[in-house]
């Protein structure tokens, strides 16, 4: 998935750049996500869908947050790899899996909230922590599914000329072999699937949310819409650039972009979007934060109220005010 470049330069950013990434991403991540496991599990008691959702994505970036140290260790190692051949199939198989079961996450999150306020009706008539608890089991067996295949398809083949005598890499320095055959796919599926279906149903469902919410001129509203725009804004800095330049980097392999300055550039910012895209987990909890409404106020989910009265205005039932507040 990762290249390297054999420039010097190359070096000493990996050298450099994913430590301090990484490190930074697994001190607050860890932390963030264990909270909030710790206040969805023992003290949050209505288990509405957006909980069922924002568990499942700290339950993915917790896993996430275990591969870090083998990835730190990795490239202060001088990117030699020295924990064996299958740790490093199922470690940086779960790295670049929780990219994608995020997204499908933060997807679903986008749809429950869509749903809620749109289409308030439909969504009281929807059995809600029934299909998103079956929502969330497809997410897992499909990705689960697809990173089992990965790891027992058998060890990746790296370019030999990539690396110096005995050293290993791990997810890095595919050979043309492997670019050709299970990359490619791997590569083609995960993008349409993993990033361009959900980048669309994203910047489609927010902005309708967003109109919405902007029609009730009310100072806890527009609170609202500064929620709604930070979530699309963290989502579209943590994923978007890594989608891109994954694109490109998946056209120059396979020989349709090679002009040397682009090859370079796309070597670059292949390392720069692959940190950036680990910052996700640490970000998720303020997406927790915003989602939930709940830690505004860690006593109660009373603290929603004014904000679902806000949202709703006149339009809906009393029911419908419940049935919101807790969604």
């Amino acid at each position: 998935v990762l290249e390297n470049n054999s420039s010097e330069d190359t070096f000493y950013n990996s050298f450099y750049l994913f430590p301090a990434v990484y490190g930074t991403a697994l001190v607050f991540g860890l932390f963030g996500n264990l909270f909030a496991l710790y206040v969805f599990t023992f003290r949050v008691t209505a288990h509405t869908s957006s909980i069922i959702f924002v568990v499942n994505l700290a339950l993915a970036d917790t896993a996430f947050l275990c591969t870090l140290p083998f990835r730190i260790h990795y490239h202060v190692n001088s990117n030699d790899w020295v924990f064996g051949d299958l740790a490093c199939r199922i470690t940086g198989t779960l790295f670049f899996a929780n990219i994608y079961i995020s997204i499908a996450f933060l997807t679903c999150i986008c749809i429950d909230r869509y749903i809620a306020t749109v289409h308030p009706h439909t969504y009281l008539r929807l059995q809600r922590t029934r299909w998103s608890r079956l929502v969330s089991l497809a997410v897992w067996l499909v990705t689960g599914a697809a990173a089992v295949a990965f790891i027992v398809a058998g060890p990746l083949e790296s370019d030999p000329g990539s690396r110096q005598v005995g050293q290993r890499s791990c997810f890095e320095n595919f050979s043309e072999h492997e670019w050709s055959t299970r990359m490619v796919l791997y590569s083609v599926c995960s993008f349409v699937f993993g990033s361009l279906v959900p980048f669309v149903i994203i910047m489609v469902c927010y902005p309708v949310v967003a109109r919405r919410i902007a029609r009730i001129h009310t100072a806890t509203s527009r609170r609202a819409l500064r929620i709604i725009c930070a979530i699309l804004t963290i989502t579209v800095i943590c994923f978007l650039p890594y989608h891109v330049v994954h694109l490109l980097h998946l056209l120059m392999r396979r020989g349709i972009i090679q002009h040397c300055a682009y090859v370079t550039a796309i070597y670059q910012a292949r390392r720069v979007t692959v940190a950036l895209v680990s910052l996700n987990s640490c970000l998720d909890p303020v997406l927790y934060y915003f989602t939930t409404g709940y830690w505004m106020n860690l006593g109660s989910l009373q603290s929603t109220s004014s904000l679902t009265t806000a949202c709703l205005g006149s339009h809906g039932s009393l029911q419908h005010h419940r049935y919101y507040l807790n969604a």
